[in-house]
């Protein structure tokens, strides 16, 4: 398969793939993000999810792919650093603040960086029509978390809290974004990188969620948070492994903005299938994320 995905990049069916891949990813991770917000502890749910994660990808590491060569080595051990790190923000913002804050910023934060990066590191130019588009993209969303603000009540210092942790979140999901868009390419094979990737990255936070379970007074049942885990992991292959790839096919700045759309996805899923309200504004303020998305993806 990696032999195949090698062939496609660069062409237009790689571009056209490499579309549908980002939009898949971005549907993903608005089911993932949820996820590690929902019933558990953030903490415990982001460890349940590493320790399935490590356990699926194990196998596939070990057995199917070839193993990393010295070059690969350092390059999985820079992810490991860079996703912990965007992990420990994740769950110190969803631990402050609520879900349909803190996931906006994060997502809203990330593409201008991204964007400038991948220009810089990737030689990829967009047209003043695409960064129209992405200011759009990215303006709707940090509205709609201002809109979402607006119905929550919190704390206001747990809500300061939060907006800093969610900005440092959209700060590495720009730098790793671009991080592992080079290590992808870096490869012999993008499947090799990515079975890796998911195995090493893996295994910090399940023994940060052990020891937090282990002090805990009232500890939750470790059957349904080991099911969040299993489902999360496998949602996780999907959002990551389709950017990463998307990434590897065609620009990584328009992967990455496409991906962001996930705020919209996270939107129709609470008003399709968990019944929340979601009302004129929050329906206009997606139609503009979407709009960004479009101009991006055929402004070039």
């Amino acid at each position: 398969m990696g032999e195949w995905f090698a062939s496609l990049a660069g062409t237009a069916a790689g571009a056209q793939l490499a579309t549908l891949l980002a939009l898949t990813s971005a549907i993903a991770h608005a089911v993932f993000g949820a996820l590690q917000k929902g019933a558990h502890d953030p903490w415990l749910s982001r460890g349940s999810i590493d320790a399935s994660l490590a356990l699926i990808s194990a196998p596939v590491a070990l057995f199917l792919v070839p193993w990393p060569d010295a070059t690969m080595w350092a390059i999985l051990a820079g992810a490991l650093v860079i996703h912990f790190v965007y992990k420990l923000a994740m769950a110190l913002a969803y631990e402050r603040a609520a879900y349909s804050f803190v996931y906006p910023v994060v997502r809203g934060s990330g593409p201008v960086v991204t964007v400038a990066a991948a220009s810089i590191i990737f030689h990829e130019h967009f047209t003043l029509v695409q960064w129209g588009g992405v200011a759009l993209l990215s303006g709707g969303i940090l509205m709609l978390a201002i809109r979402n603000l607006s119905e929550v009540s919190l704390d206001p210092r747990a809500m300061r809290m939060g907006l800093v942790f969610a900005l440092w979140g959209g700060v590495m999901v720009a730098i790793y974004t671009t991080y592992d868009a080079w290590g992808i390419r870096s490869g012999a094979s993008p499947m090799t990188f990515l079975a890796w990737f998911f195995f090493i990255t893996a295994l910090d936070f399940p023994f940060i969620a052990a020891f937090r379970y282990r002090r805990m007074a009232a500890p939750p049942r470790l059957p349904p948070l080991a099911l969040r885990g299993l489902i999360g992991a496998f949602i996780a292959w999907i959002s990551f492994g389709g950017v990463m790839l998307a990434t590897y096919l065609d620009k990584v700045g328009e992967a990455a903005v496409l991906r962001e759309t996930s705020t919209v996805f996270a939107g129709l899923i609470g008003w399709f299938i968990l019944g929340e309200g979601v009302g004129p504004r929050r329906l206009f303020l997606m139609a503009v994320i979407a709009a960004g998305a479009v101009i991006v993806e055929f402004g070039g």
